[in-house]
């Protein structure tokens, strides 16, 4: 028996997550997966926020200034002529927060979702807008297969043996610090997590 989370749901997506790794090439839940490398064989183009032409001032200034924490990527919804599917990443978020941001994108095709269209049509009892189509199932099965793809069980699983801290576990896969914690929690980790911190600590 695979060493797995204790979850249906975790394991479902650790399967799959295992899966994309191995596409990827890596032999060992101590590497670091490259987003960047596996969006290339999903057919997608990462652009830099600045090659976007037509927005308006105001629409870039909302975008970097006050709005920079409402969004951390995108996909254009029609194809390139070639096939490719543009992705366009905030540019004031941080390298680690890219890589969730990307890796979400790259599960998006490599589980064959349909993708979420942005088309604005209501707002929800909070007046927040809702976008059309918005499928939060879908959207939480990339997140979370792609979170398991950048920071797998086992590999975590190991370093909270070890006694590190979610920093040192963020650093080591070159992801946020919040992406290790989501990781540990849904993995049913964190009692572990905090017992062995105590443990090395002390």
């Amino acid at each position: 028996m695979q060493d797995l989370p204790p979850t249906q749901k975790g394991r479902h997506h650790e399967i799959r997550a295992q899966g994309l790794r191995e596409f990827a090439g890596l032999r060992r839940d101590d590497q670091r997966l490259d987003p960047f490398k596996l969006a290339a064989y999903a057919n997608l183009l990462v652009v830099s926020f600045e090659m976007i032409a037509g927005l308006s001032d105001e629409a870039r200034e909302h975008l970097l200034g006050s709005g920079k924490d409402m969004w951390s990527g995108g996909a254009a919804s029609k194809k390139l002529p070639d096939g490719r599917k543009l992705i366009v990443l905030n540019p004031t978020h941080g390298k680690n927060r890219h890589a969730a941001t990307l890796m979400e994108e790259v599960c998006h095709v490599f589980l064959g979702h349909q993708p979420s269209r942005l088309a604005i049509e209501r707002k929800d009892k909070d007046g927040r807008i809702v976008a059309r189509d918005y499928n939060a199932a879908i959207e939480e099965e990339a997140y979370a297969t792609g979170a398991a793809a950048l920071v797998p069980y086992r590999g975590l699983k190991k370093l909270i043996g070890e006694g590190r801290t979610s920093a040192e576990i963020a650093r080591h896969y070159g992801v946020s610090r919040a992406l290790v914690e989501y990781r540990i929690k849904i993995s049913r980790l964190w009692d572990s997590y905090v017992e062995n911190l105590f443990r090395t600590q002390h």
